[in-house]
């Protein structure tokens, strides 16, 4: 068996969107990932099925795996024949010791590549609103390690050249040593007035900023209580932050959001929120797929067949309509055969589907539900009349009863199925046991239902009391009746049952728990 190849690939600052696409390409090609604390866990969703997941990750008070354990683990991993990624926070060759496991792989005679990431230095800096140099203020920058102890700081740092070396200065992991870093560079020579910035988790959803000076930040961080890992920028560049901020100004920065919907229909969704700054976390309980039993198939040919006999095509949803055209291709009909039909559709989704396939719908309801078409086609509809209703195998039977009391002959084929999703992320579900899901989103009846079911095979017992501390948002009234029959608090329900709907009452809603915050801030003061 020959030698594998180790990739020693920066994962940039924590968003994960962050990474190179060299770094995207190697993990997407790895048998083995071995991931730290500061590589997101979002990145693992681009490996292979069955790649092995290896976290070796720090925490403040222990350390999971030693740097030299950790070193002979890519080798023997390597001399097993693997490709592997080694998957290190930021750039690997600031502060991420790929020195020493390059070095060691060399001596191995292990092939490895080193993979260049964006740095926290200046990543987490710009996320906060501050450009690490300015044209008229600071023209050079030092990066420096703040998480030696104060003698071994003193050791690998000069303070007298550092302090005003550079027009910025910037500490990785030096957040508990913060008072000790400003005596020091106020002894050499730094203004106490010298404004100060520490960003928390920069790029990530939870990024936190703290401003002060050289003199009262040491103050500023007990008073706040604010944790590592944090990068500290010191220099006149920090006053950029007033007229810069981007990120923090985002309508759903702060704000993580998981996505029920199946994954061929979240797309939409997911880039919305992105764009809003908030961050997806896809945990889809549903997925379709269309009918697999033969009576199934053969009833679906036999009314797709008598195509000529229908004066109404009426869709209740995009799987509806791509599904009907899957089926129109499987058995050889050409859509012309429908052309005494009349096209109505229940929602603006569902027609956009049909408007991509040269198809103008007639009837759109203004309430996007079946009981709001069956309103508007009142006097449209004629006894003995033949409708085609193309549909899932879970679709409400409203559609059908109305039109068969009004003397229709309503002919629904299940054309796709709904099932539970099997394929689950365990982020997700972590996500949600620590409480670090802000809000939950339900596109359908179906994704309240299916959300519980997957969570009990997972061994939540109790799933409204685990989604308890997240809002729970829900398209439509149905849904959220589902939702509330389930034991869920429904906060948030946009006046029409669209997604464009349901992202601006998620964003109304932050909004105004941003001002009930902040009215309580001011109140204390």
């Amino acid at each position: 068996m020959g030698k594998g190849i180790v990739y020693l690939v920066g994962a940039g600052p924590g968003d994960p969107k962050l990474i190179t696409v060299r770094g995207l390409e190697c993990l997407a090609s790895s048998d083995v990932v071995v991931y730290d604390r500061l590589a997101s866990p979002l990145l693992l969703r681009y490996v292979k099925p069955n790649t092995e997941k290896i976290y070796v990750g720090k925490l403040p008070d222990r350390h999971t795996m030693k740097q030299e354990e950790i070193n002979q683990l890519l080798v023997d991993l390597a001399l097993q024949g693997k490709r592997v990624t080694r998957l290190k926070g930021g750039d690997p060759t600031i502060f991420g010791r790929v020195g020493e496991e390059a070095g060691l792989l060399r001596q191995h005679g292990i092939e490895f590549e080193i993979v260049p990431g964006i740095t926290s230095a200046i990543a987490v800096p710009a996320y906060a609103g501050i450009p690490v140099t300015h044209r008229e203020i600071a023209s050079s920058l030092s990066i420096i390690t703040g998480h030696e102890s104060p003698e071994k700081l003193d050791k690998s740092i000069h303070w007298d050249k550092v302090t005003n070396a550079t027009g910025t200065l910037i500490f990785l992991m030096g957040v508990a040593k913060i008072g000790y870093i400003a005596e020091q560079l106020i002894r050499h020579g730094k203004s106490p007035d010298t404004p100060v910035a520490l960003v928390r988790w920069g790029t990530m959803v939870e990024q936190e900023t703290l401003v002060g000076t050289l003199e009262t930040i040491e103050e500023q961080v007990k008073r706040a209580n604010f944790q590592p890992p944090a990068v500290i920028v010191v220099g006149e560049v920090v006053r950029q932050r007033e007229s810069l901020q981007w990120f923090e100004r985002k309508p759903l920065f702060g704000t993580r959001i998981l996505v029920t919907r199946a994954r061929e229909q979240a797309s939409g969704l997911v880039k919305q929120i992105e764009e809003l700054g908030g961050e997806p976390v896809e945990f889809p309980v549903i997925e379709t797929r269309a009918p697999s039993g033969p009576a199934a198939r053969e009833s679906i040919k036999a009314a797709l067949e008598a195509a000529e006999t229908y004066r109404w095509l009426i869709f209740t949803s995009v799987n509806g309509v791509n599904y009907f055209f899957r089926h129109l291709q499987t058995y050889g009909i050409d859509i012309r055969r429908f052309h005494a039909a009349r096209i109505a559709a229940v929602g603006p989704k569902t027609a956009e589907a049909l408007a991509e396939r040269g198809l103008r719908v007639e009837a759109l309801p203004q309430t996007y539900q079946a009981e709001g078409l069956i309103e508007l086609l009142a006097d449209e509809l004629k006894p003995g009349e033949r409708a085609l209703l193309p549909r899932g195998n879970l679709a409400r039977d409203v559609l059908i009863r109305e039109l068969t009391s009004r003397g229709i002959d309503a002919v629904g084929i299940d054309v796709y199925e709904t099932a539970i999703a099997e394929d689950q992320d365990e982020l997700a579900l972590w996500l949600l046991k620590e409480k670090a899901v802000h809000i939950v989103t339900f596109t359908s009846s179906s994704t309240v239902t299916n959300l519980f079911e997957v969570l009990r095979r997972q061994g939540v017992e109790k799933p409204a009391e685990l989604l308890a501390g997240a809002e729970i948002a829900c398209i439509g009234p149905l849904t959220a009746r589902t939702a509330e029959e389930a034991g869920l608090k429904v906060t948030i329900q946009p006046e029409e049952a669209t997604i464009a709907s349901l992202i601006d009452a998620i964003v109304r809603r932050r909004a105004d728990r941003r001002q009930e915050a902040e009215k309580k801030e001011d109140n204390k003061q």
